[in-house]
Parts: structure tokens; sequence; C-alpha cells
């Protein structure tokens, strides 16, 4: 049987792939961005809890109403907007699925999606399934700003979304208040929507805020903001994320994910819940927790041959190899792997067209063994 693709550009994922060869070659993990390391005891004491107490079967379609009462105090909190948990919130299964959700949801074929590379991989594929196209505006280098005057040229009248993701992955780069006042004057008066992918929001280093849309009035009136609590609580496994969304925006959301995954992992809502509301500190303590391993892996690169760009927010450190090496990023990996037995990720896996560079994203969310042992090994290139 022949089956004409709906995604011929797709293929196993590139950390699928660094993953495998990661374990064939017995070689320290930098690449995929998981941390080995547990999520609060408290939580997991909370999961067993509600597993135990019968909370196993199917949530609620848009979450559990603790856990969107706990999700909307959070962004009221941080960020001064208050939300509706009934009917703004929406529990999905992992950050993936809500951006899917808000593409399927809002953009129709022939419909354009400008996305910034470069950019988190399921972005375009998501764009491609229902038909819309990916409008790709290149970050500049070195430091991954956008260059606003580009994504004003890309916009035309087929523009449906602009997607933007801060603090953002693979650079680290964070957007800034003027960043978001910007975009709001490029959106005023049409009828584009905006998808901020935050699932980094408390990652952000220097004593610097995070700048989320939720900020922001005018863009939060127009915009899907997804976060992940894998990415917060060290438990990417669980797949568990939200959207905030405003109340026309969340009803179109909420009839793609009822037909997608319908629910999310049901004690694992009540556990978030559970502890969103008896440790917020958790997620206030997260900045120093990250910066400090940030600091440390920079430490013990520093004698190397790599150059390290700045990273100023999420769990990622990139590095110019260019001093050890002349292939490229791709070629650069494998050779990694197998003869330094370190993993990392290709730069140009996240864009449609590669710059002219040679960069490689290492994950430094492990514990500090994991983070020597590596450091070890580089720094004899």
């Amino acid at each position: 049987m022949q089956i004409e693709t709906k995604l011929p550009k797709v293929g196993t994922t590139i950390f699928t792939v660094m993953s495998q060869l990661a374990l064939q070659h017995d070689a320290v993990n930098l690449g995929q961005g998981f941390p080995d390391f547990d999520g609060p005891q408290s939580l997991r004491d909370a999961l067993a809890a509600a597993m135990n107490s019968g909370k196993n079967q199917y949530a609620p379609m848009t979450g559990v109403p603790k856990l969107r009462e706990q999700i909307a105090v959070k962004t009221e909190r941080l960020y001064g907007r208050k939300v509706n948990a009934d009917a703004e919130v929406t529990v999905t299964s992992g950050a993936t699925e809500a951006i899917f959700a808000a593409i399927a949801a809002v953009v129709r074929p022939g419909d354009e999606v400008i996305v910034l590379d470069p950019c988190y991989d399921c972005y375009e594929p998501a764009i491609d399934l229902v038909g819309g196209r990916a409008v790709h505006v290149p970050l500049t280098l070195p430091d991954f700003s956008v260059d606003w005057q580009r994504v004003k040229d890309a916009i035309t009248a087929r523009t449906r979304v602009i997607m933007i993701n801060s603090p953002h992955n693979p650079s680290g780069a964070v957007l800034s208040s003027a960043d978001l006042d910007t975009l709001a004057a490029l959106t005023r008066d049409t009828e584009i929507l905006v998808i901020s992918d935050e699932v980094y929001e408390h990652i952000v280093f220097d004593g610097a805020p995070h700048e989320s849309v939720l900020r922001h009035p005018e863009l939060a009136e127009r915009s899907f903001v997804v976060s992940s609590f894998g990415k917060t609580y060290h438990c990417t496994g669980w797949k568990v994320g939200y959207c905030v969304a405003p109340r026309a925006l969340s009803a179109e959301f909420r009839k793609v994910h009822q037909y997608l995954t319908f629910c999310t992992f049901s004690p694992a809502q009540w556990a978030f819940a559970q502890v969103l509301e008896s440790d917020p500190q958790h997620y206030l303590d997260l900045p120093a927790f990250y910066q400090a391993k940030r600091d440390r892996f920079r430490e013990l690169l520093a004698p190397s041959k790599f150059q390290l760009l700045p990273v100023r927010g999420a769990y990622f450190q990139l590095v110019d190899y260019s001093a050890i090496s002349d292939k490229d990023d791709l070629n650069f990996c494998e050779w990694l792997v197998r003869e330094a037995g370190v993993a990392a990720i290709p730069v140009s896996a996240f864009y449609e067209t590669a710059p002219d560079a040679k960069i490689v994203r290492f994950c430094f969310a492990k514990n500090d063994p994991t983070l020597v042992a590596a450091a070890e090994r580089l720094v004899k290139l």
C-alpha cells in the first residue's frame, strides 16, 4: 500500500535520534531537554495519594476545577491578570498538545502563521496538518533577538497567527516588555492572533522578570498562552500543561481539545492542584535553582575550546564549536557522541534554512555529577 504522507518533511525527531545514539554509545545525554532528577517529594506523594483515593477516572474535559482555580490564582499573582478559571483556563496533555489545539482551532487552509527561527520542531507540522503555511522569520544572531521590521514585512492579508516563544528554546533569549509593545502595535486593528509558548516561564535569570503576554492587557486579549507543569516541576514524562486564553478563543480551543485527548491524566491534575496551593515557593525559587546550574555548567566548560553564548532563560546552553571542528552541526553532534561520549542537539534542527553557524545545544537541567562527567569529556576536545 502506498500512502501519500501529509508530513513529507517530517521524520524521526532529532531529539529521539540523539537520545538513541547516546544510549548506543553510553554517552552523557545533554541532548533531549529533560532533567535527570525528580520533582518535589510533596508532588510525588500527592500523586500517590490521588491514585490511592480513587481519582483514576476521566477528569473533566477542561481540567480538574481545583487545578484550573490554582492556575488562575498563579496567573493573577505573577502577571496581574485576573482570568476566569471556568472559561479561560484549559488543562492539556502537555504543552505540545496545547500548541496543536490552538493552531487547529484558528488556522484554516491557506492561512499563514509566522514563526521565528530557530523554533521548536512541533510548530510547523501542526500548521501543515491543518492546511496552513508556516512563514519563517529568522531571529537575529548572535543574540537571537527579534527583528520586528522583518516580522512586519512578513505580514500579509493571509497572516492568521504570530507564534512567539520566551524564554526561547534553543537559545535562552527572552522577550522584553518593549518587544511585547511592538508586537501589540503590529497586530492592533487586525485579526491576527498570537500563540505564546511560555513553557519556561519560571526559568528566567539574573533577576529579570518573565515578560508574559499575560502581563500585556492588549496582547492577552488576542493570545493563547501555553505553559508546562513538566518543565516547572521536573516531571516531563507526566505530560501535563495548560492554555490560558480569552473566553472566545478558549471555546474554540476546547472544541479541538475534547476530540484530541478529551482530558488529561487525572491523578496528576489533583497533585498539581495541591502543590500549587500549598507550595507556591517552588516556582518562585526556580530561577535561582536553574541559574546555579547554568553558572556551574559554564564554569565547568570555561577551560574548553567552546565559545559559550549568553543564556538569559530556559535550561539550555548554546556553544560555538568552530574552534574544534569544521563539520556541520549534525555531523559534529554525531561525532561528539561517538568520540567524546556526550550528546548534544544541532541548532540547525530548529530552522527552515539554517545560518552558516557552528552552534549546538546542551541541556544543563542535570545533577552536578552529570554536568561534571560531561564537562570532563568536553574540555579534552
